[in-house]
Formats: C-alpha cells, sequence, structure tokens
C-alpha cells in the first residue's frame, strides 16, 4: 500500500515531520548538553574524558542524518526510502562542506534546509514509488537521493539568508536602551529556541556578546520554565528531563498545532529579559543560543558578573536564570490556565 494513502493530509504530513525534527535533535544534542561540560571539568585529571568529550560531540554532527531518517520512519517509510531520505538530509543541511580539497564537517548544518530537503525527498518517493517497482533499490538513491540532495546543495544559500535576516534583526535590537534590548532579544530567543531555527547558529552568526548574549540565554531559560512546568503534569517524567537537558525542539509540533503556548512564553520571557538586563547577566556568542542547558549560559554569566562577590554573583545568576522564570511561569500557569482559562494541560502534552 502507497505510503501516501496514510497521509491526512498537508497539516498532518507538516506535524509529522516537525515530529521528526524534534525526535532528531533530541537524539543529536542531548548527550552533549548534558555531558559535554562535565566532561570538559574532568578532562584536567584523566584523558579518558577527553575521548567521551569528543564522543559526545561527535554524535552532534549526526543530527541532520538522524532528522531526515526521522521524518522518513514518521511517513511509514521502508528502510530503503528511510537511508535515501536520511542521506539526502545530510547533504542538503551542509553540514559537509567543501573546502581547500578536503571534506569538513561544519556542525549541524542549516535546520531549515535539513527539513526542505527531507521534506522534497520523501515528496518524490512518494510521487513515484508506486511507478518503480523492484528498480526502487536503484531509482531512489540515484535518483530521488541525488535529486533531493542536489535541490537542498542550491536552496542552502537562500534559507541560510533568512537565518541571517532574523539575526540582523536581533542584532539591532543591541542599538537600544540596554533593559528594553534585554527584554527584546530575550523574548525572540524564547521563540527561536522552539522553533527550527538553531538558536546556537544565531548567536554565532551575527556575534552576540555581553548582555545581548546574557539576554537571548534568559530568553532560552524563560521557554524552558514554561515547558517544564507544563509538560510535567501532562507527560511521564522522560519528557521535562529531556526538555530541562535540552530537548526545547521536541516541543516544536505543539507549537505549532496550539500556537496559544507562545503567550506565556513571550510574558514570562519578557519579564525574565528585564531582570536580565537589570542584573547585567551577560555572554558570549557561543553560550548565548543554550539558555541553562549544560549550565552553559550560568557559567559564562558567572564568567563576566561584576561584582567582588562570588557568592553574590552566584546568588543573582541563579535568580536570574532559575528563580525569576520558574517563579513567574508558575504564578502565570495559575492565572492563565486556571483562572481564565486561556489554555488545557493538554497543549503541553508530547506529540512526538
Amino acid at each position: 500500500m502507497s505510503t501516501i494513502k496514510n497521509i491526512d493530509g498537508p497539516k498532518d504530513f507538516v506535524f509529522r515531520v516537525l515530529s521528526g525534527v524534534a525526535i532528531g535533535i533530541v537524539a543529536g544534542l542531548v548527550p552533549n548538553a548534558i555531558l559535554g561540560e562535565i566532561f570538559k571539568y574532568f578532562m584536567q585529571y584523566h584523558p579518558i574524558f577527553k575521548t567521551l568529550l569528543g564522543v559526545v560531540q561527535a554524535i552532534q554532527f549526526t543530527v541532520p542524518a538522524l532528522i531526515g531518517a526521522l521524518i522518513a520512519m514518521k511517513l511509514n517509510m521502508t528502510p530503503l526510502a528511510i537511508a535515501v531520505v536520511a542521506s539526502a538530509s545530510y547533504v542538503g543541511s551542509g553540514a559537509a562542506q567543501f573546502k581547500q580539497g578536503t571534506w569538513v564537517i561544519a556542525g549541524i548544518g542549516d535546520l531549515i534546509n535539513t527539513m526542505l530537503t527531507a521534506s522534497i525527498a520523501v515528496l518524490l518517493i512518494l510521487l513515484i514509488e508506486e511507478r518503480v517497482g523492484s528498480m526502487a533499490l536503484i531509482v531512489f538513491p540515484t535518483v530521488v537521493g541525488g535529486l533531493a540532495a542536489t535541490i537542498g546543495v542550491f536552496t542552502l544559500p537562500y534559507v541560510r539568508l533568512i537565518t541571517t535576516g532574523i539575526g540582523n534583526m536581533v542584532n539591532s535590537f543591541t542599538e537600544l536602551q540596554p533593559v528594553f534590548m534585554s527584554m527584546l532579544i530575550s523574548m525572540v530567543f524564547s521563540f527561536i529556541i522552539i522553533s527550527p531555527l538553531s538558536t546556537v547558529a544565531i548567536a554565532i552568526a551575527i556575534g552576540l556578546s555581553g548582555i545581548a548574549a546574557g539576554s537571548a540565554s534568559i530568553g532560552i531559560a524563560a521557554t524552558e520554565a514554561v515547558l517544564l512546568i507544563g509538560t510535567s503534569k501532562v507527560n511521564h517524567v522522560g519528557i521535562p528531563l529531556s526538555i530541562f537537558f535540552g530537548g526545547v525542539k521536541m516541543m516544536m509540533p505543539n507549537m505549532v498545532k496550539y500556537p496559544v503556548i507562545m503567550i506565556p512564553i513571550f510574558l514570562i520571557a519578557a519579564i525574565s529579559g528585564i531582570a536580565s538586563g537589570i542584573i547585567g547577566i551577560s555572554g558570549t556568542k557561543e553560550s548565548a543560543g543554550f539558555g541553562f542547558i549544560g549550565m552553559v549560559g550560568p557559567i559564562n554569566a558567572f564568567k563576566f558578573m561584576h561584582v567582588d562577590s562570588a557568592w553574590l554573583s552566584l546568588l543573582l545568576i541563579v535568580i536570574a536564570f532559575f528563580v525569576v522564570p520558574f517563579l513567574v511561569a508558575w504564578i502565570l500557569d495559575l492565572i492563565l490556565r486556571r483562572l481564565i482559562h486561556l489554555y488545557e494541560n493538554d497543549i503541553f502534552k508530547f506529540m512526538g
């Protein structure tokens, strides 16, 4: 039976694609988010931790292929089709680049173009699968895989322009008054972390630094606070744990199906961003895209705190990254869900 018969319209197709992306990101990024900083610390005591750090970092580079494979799996495709979509997605992501006569791995590539390439490969397979029959073993890898990957390579520069455009918009906020700027950047990154865009890629691309980088981290922490409180009520403990350790994008399908989820996220990001600007939370372009995932944001913020007392610096960081976002998220959840019934707990039910 054709796979296309199992798809209930364009909306169902989009949900399955986003679900595949969400799970792929969790599988690829969470190991380093949880263990990366721990291994970096223990490297000074034993060389095995340097090897272990390399392992969890290398796992990240599989994200484009994982996303392609999981999108195909979500659409109930054959093992051959899954492999073809995975390979095309990896090429289209731009994660592997040919530079100075050799191939190099350049991060995890562009998530949007990865999704686009995977979707093209899937649609091509759905279009011809009933026509090729036993020739699928030859046609799928050569024609579908090659064509989808080629299209992905050509669309990559233009898709990256979208990422750059969003980055330039965020960077322009840094020219405004610091506290207001912190609020705006916090709100922007609170959305980006739950979208297909990469917070890390955007932060590095536009060179966020100082208070702007700290505000971006706080915005991500605000999103995590909302999702942790919401998902803990309607899911097994593994879902909020995955979010805590970096799997925020696994909630993308929920955001698409229930846009109302962004109301508490934006409100909490705004309040947390103001608090961040007042406290003076800072960071680097490398730390801006993590929030408190792997404690990357708090650790970097601690380095830039201009306070004489280390204990006071630690207290201010705890207040900015944890107390304000979680306290406000809890209060707003009571108001928006229980008092005015803006949404129900079900919007936080994991759809992966």
